[in-house]
């Protein structure tokens, strides 16, 4: 039996829709348009409020103040902001303070904010809990911050719930949802991605016996998934490109991929080097390996290391083996340890075994199971079963599936078959199917049939012929014997044990394809037997040949019986041998036929060297008359 996980590969399968198109020159235009017009009005709004403010308007001077200091004009604006903050205006106080604060004086910033603050703006309010916050003054800043939260601030509501946040506390979230209810897009990407946690936690509790709600924060009768989508698909209409990214994701699992194609699309377009891999992988599935590589050419050079693989892997598919090199070197480079585990298996299918050895130690070393699996692989092939055991033990105890099925082979090897049956019960458990499959063998060794069909059925159902053969068994040893068919009377529906020998066979199975012969026979389907029997025959089933003989010889075709009751014996079928030397004695070719019976009293079994004696002694004695 071979050890498992030296095919391994990184790439989870994707999806993909094609891009939509840009926007055409038309629109552009428009835009530039409306930029000009909106400069315009506002130059002419300027000179309103300048003229105003020159009259002694103090209204004027605040809001000529705050255009300036839009512009970034602070000379120009510093002036105008002060003359109104002297008569009391607090939006004045306010962007004076921002004016301030942008000339590096931070406390007389902070002095002009508390005046505006406590004459009620909720944008002084913020900007102060901000600047409290700056200087690690939590009580203070939180005591500001709620006071602009309060009065509807939306970014007062979001400061204050990341300060909430950052220490844990458990109104985070209804200060999050407001400012998102507000239009913030940050706001709103960061309560989806709590709900998410929730409903993943959720989740965990659900899978572990306990029962939720399933509710939103906000009592609503939708499951927590579906309202942080909708969190995430605000968020990216709003142009937050990790939204947009996380909106794809969650419709690709879903299998929606035309919009899952679309929202990756802006995201990359962002300069989301994620989105861009992701929408990558979308092309490869598609067919479109040249777009899939322009995508990941574009993340891979944003620094994504999962895109750098993707680059190398297909380079490998292309036979140009340094160019894959180069971009599993870039992926390492970018942290993915992934990279190394590819150059390792890369250098193992050059048979570069000594550098596959230093890339898979390289990524098991930072924790890479798959790599762990393959290093002990390379060892135990080279004859290391020391060296190779605590590095198969490292992966099965990460989580690899092939590594806990190799230790329950390795233990096996050594006899050690409790300890090997721990191991492949663990793999088992995990849906591997020649785990499951050594399991059931194990369980029939025992006597504990039930045990044995429920792990026989789970590597069958996974595609072993070698358990559907013996599940097969199992289930045709509790069968009753068929009842006699009457003439005329229509053949029984096949069982379920046919029905699993019948994939077994189809799957290869030589002893499956020969039993499914003699159950066609049993019917009287001569063609299907036959078939069946040649079948097993030609892949080199002893017992098939010998069969096919058999209905041959009954059907009157003995020379042909006999070629293949030849191949049989052959191969070591006592049976077989015994008649081919009745076939030779009654052609009256006595001295083959003493061959071909002495040959039979050696294969046996007992039953056959018996008759197999008598027949040659009486060959015997007529070759001595």
């Amino acid at each position: 039996m071979d050890v498992m996980g030296d095919k391994a590969t990184l790439f989870e399968t994707g999806r993909f829709v094609q891009p939509s198109e840009p926007g055409d020159a038309g629109e552009v235009a428009d835009a530039a348009r409306m930029t000009a017009e909106q400069a315009a009005e506002e130059a002419a709004e300027e000179v309103r409020q300048r003229l105003a403010a020159e009259a002694g308007d103090i209204e004027a001077m605040s809001v000529l103040g705050a255009l300036l200091l839009r512009r970034g004009d602070l000379d120009g604006a510093e002036p105008h902001l002060r003359a109104a903050t002297a008569t009391g205006d607090r939006a004045a106080a306010n962007n004076l303070g921002v004016l301030l604060h942008q000339r590096g004086y931070a406390e007389e910033a902070a002095g002009w904010w508390r005046i505006a603050a406590v004459a009620g703006s909720a944008a002084a309010a913020h900007a102060l809990g901000r600047h409290h916050r700056e200087r690690g003054d939590e009580p203070a800043a939180e005591y500001w911050l709620r006071q602009s939260a309060e009065q509807g601030h939306v970014l007062g509501a979001y400061a204050l719930a990341d300060l909430q946040e950052h220490r844990g506390d458990s109104g985070a979230e209804r200060w999050m949802r407001a400012a998102a209810e507000r239009g913030h897009r940050e706001a709103a990407y960061r309560l989806a991605r709590a709900l998410d946690r929730q409903a993943a936690q959720e989740e965990s509790r659900e899978a572990g016996g306990e029962r939720g709600d399933g509710r939103g924060g906000d009592g609503a009768d939708t499951s927590l998934a579906d309202e942080a989508e909708q969190w995430h698909r605000q968020a990216a209409a709003r142009g937050h490109r990790r939204a947009a990214l996380h909106l794809g994701a969650i419709l690709e699992k879903r299998g929606e991929l035309k919009e899952a194609g679309r929202w990756y699309l802006t995201s990359a377009k962002d300069g989301e080097a994620r989105a861009a891999c992701a929408l990558g992988f979308l092309l490869r599935d598609a067919g479109d390996t040249e777009s899939a590589a322009v995508w990941w050419l574009r993340a891979a050079q944003d620094g994504d290391g999962n895109a750098a693989n993707a680059l190398g892997a297909l380079h490998a598919e292309r036979g140009e083996p340094q160019t894959a090199e180069r971009w599993y070197r870039a992926a390492m480079d970018a942290g993915d340890v992934n990279g190394a585990y590819n150059l390792g298996l890369l250098c193992a299918e050059q048979g570069r075994t000594a550098q596959a050895e230093q890339w898979y130690r390289r990524a098991a070393y930072a924790g890479h199971r798959e790599a762990a699996n393959a290093l002990a692989i390379l060892l135990l092939r080279g004859g290391d079963t020391t060296g190779a055991e605590p590095w198969f033990s490292k992966a099965a105890e990460a989580g690899s599936v092939d590594a806990a099925f190799n230790l329950g082979i390795l233990h096996a090897g050594r006899g050690e078959e409790p300890a090997a049956l721990r191991w492949y019960e663990r793999a088992a458990a995990a849906g591997h199917t020649e785990a499951a499959l050594q399991v059931g063998i194990a369980r029939l060794r025992d006597g504990d049939e039930p045990e044995a069909e429920r792990h026989l059925r789970c590597a069958a159902g996974g595609g072993s012929p070698e358990a559907a053969y013996r599940l097969a068994t199992v289930l045709d040893a509790r069968r009753p014997p068929a009842p006699a068919h009457e003439l005329g009377e229509s053949v029984h529906e096949k069982s379920e044990c046919e029905e699993w020998y019948e994939r077994a066979a189809s799957q290869g199975h030589r002893r499956a394809q020969v039993r499914v012969g003699m159950l066609a026979a049993a019917r009287g389907d001569v063609v299907e037997a036959a078939r069946w029997y040649r079948e097993a025959a030609e892949a080199g089933s002893r017992n098939g040949a010998f069969n096919l003989g058999l209905l041959l010889a009954r059907e009157g075709s003995e020379p042909e019986a006999a070629v293949w009751w030849t191949r049989a014996a052959d191969a070591g079928h006592g049976r077989a041998a015994l008649r081919l030397a009745l076939v030779y004695a009654r052609r009256g070719e006595l001295a083959e036929g003493q061959s071909w019976a002495d040959r039979a009293v050696t294969l046996g079994p007992a039953e056959v060297s018996e008759r197999a004696a008598r027949l040659r002694d009486a060959l015997r004695q007529e070759l001595s008359a």
